[in-house]
């Protein structure tokens, strides 16, 4: 689909102008624009430059010359008519590795935009070549929906029973005493034997890192059903609903773009886990799946096709 609304005015006819005359007084009433697009509320870095670069048209890639609009999906950078000292960087509270499928077209793929938003914290892998992540169970956790997926706010009890069994980072931890009998014998200080066990299962169950898979929902099984991806905690985040633009036919609507998936992981983390109140930190994360959903929003509306 075409980005410039302008285009699509240009071949409308004289009903589909009607429609347009409608739908654009109806964006300009607060309330219902405001419902209309649910990531208005998002405390967002300006998107001027966005704006900019839309004018201007497709630009080049700085690395490869491709011609791209916003951003080179398989260079992970910003084009030449987007600054990235304009771009937002968000720190996330873990790592985050994106699993993509080797069929998945780059250019839909929203995986790019957490690479861009969040550099030092996402790793984009191209399936098959991806880590090994069995030393690490205790401390990653996959996000994917299944039977035998668990909520956020049950990670910690979850990832408990991996460090149980004694799955260990390295050699010099496994070489140490568990992480609870550790707590028990420190002497010197009176400490609440309570407050000892629930601290040590905090740092023994500390979530380190996130896997994401970047495909079609038909594509998906190929990498799910992967041996370097068994016993891996699942998580499945239940109660969001996409806004994607390509969502796929006969899927539920909670099956969520990459981008959204990570976003709302993170919102959901920072809250059940870290336990601290969310005040943005993470919503630019969403920069370009913002800006790209209203304008295809607008696109669409302009076509009469809303």
């Amino acid at each position: 689909m075409s980005l410039n609304s302008s285009t699509l005015l240009n071949e409308e006819n004289t009903q589909g102008a009607k429609r347009n005359n409608g739908c654009l007084e109806s964006l300009l009433q607060t309330p219902s624009s405001f419902q209309d697009n649910p990531l208005q509320q998002l405390q967002l870095a300006s998107q001027e430059v966005l704006e900019k670069a839309k004018k201007s048209g497709r630009s080049k890639c700085p690395r490869c010359n491709s011609s791209r609009m916003f951003y080179c999906y398989t260079c992970f950078v910003p084009v030449e008519t987007v600054p990235t000292t304009e771009i937002p960087i968000v720190k996330l509270p873990l790592k985050i590795d994106i699993i993509k499928h080797p069929n998945e077209t780059d250019g839909k793929s929203t995986a790019v935009h957490a690479k861009l938003l969040a550099p030092d914290d996402v790793t984009i892998y191209k399936y098959p070549c991806i880590p090994e992540y069995e030393e690490k169970r205790h401390e990653i956790a996959l996000i994917f929906p299944g039977p035998n997926s668990v909520s956020v706010k049950d990670i910690a009890f979850h990832l408990q029973k991996y460090t149980k069994k004694g799955v260990c980072a390295s050699e010099d931890d496994c070489s140490r005493e568990p992480l609870l009998k550790q707590a028990k014998i420190e002497p010197e200080e009176e400490k609440n034997p309570n407050e000892c066990i629930s601290s040590s299962r905090r740092e023994g169950t500390r979530l380190k890192k996130i896997i994401f898979i970047d495909s079609t929902w038909n594509q998906t099984n190929k990498i799910i059903t992967d041996e370097r991806l068994q016993g891996l905690l699942q998580i499945e985040l239940k109660t969001r609903k996409t806004c994607f633009w390509r969502h796929q036919k006969g899927k539920p609507d909670t099956y969520l773009s990459t981008i959204e998936a990570i976003y709302y992981f993170l919102v959901d983390y920072h809250q059940e886990i870290l336990k601290e109140s969310y005040k943005g930190q993470y919503d630019n994360l969403l920069f370009f799946f913002s800006f790209m959903y209203s304008l295809i929003k607008d696109a669409k509306c302009y076509a009469g096709k809303e």
